[in-house]
């Protein structure tokens, strides 16, 4: 397992009172600490469901496309090099 990482991070004005009306007696986390851990959760399914979901509309493009569409590939160099390609024109 990895070693923890020790986070120092200064909130005020709007953003404390958010933070303090969330954690403690009348909040729904017990420590701070618990409750930037939720978040960065929280973030990292965010970040899944966009991968996710660009993921389901190139496999819907790729489905929807006409045979003809399709190229027949020779060898795996191929396939990378085609990907270089593809990656180099999107930039």
């Amino acid at each position: 397992m990895s070693k923890p990482m020790t986070l120092n991070v200064h909130v005020s004005g709007a953003l404390r009172e958010f933070v303090a009306d969330n954690v403690g007696e009348d909040g729904v986390y017990e420590y701070v600490s618990e409750y930037v851990r939720d978040l960065i959760r929280r973030d990292m399914e965010r970040v899944d469901q966009v991968k996710f979901e660009r993921l389901k509309a190139e496999l819907h493009a790729a489905f929807a496309a006409p045979d003809d569409a399709f190229v027949p590939l020779m060898d795996v160099e191929d396939v990378i090099r085609r990907g270089r390609e593809r990656l180099a024109r999107s930039r």
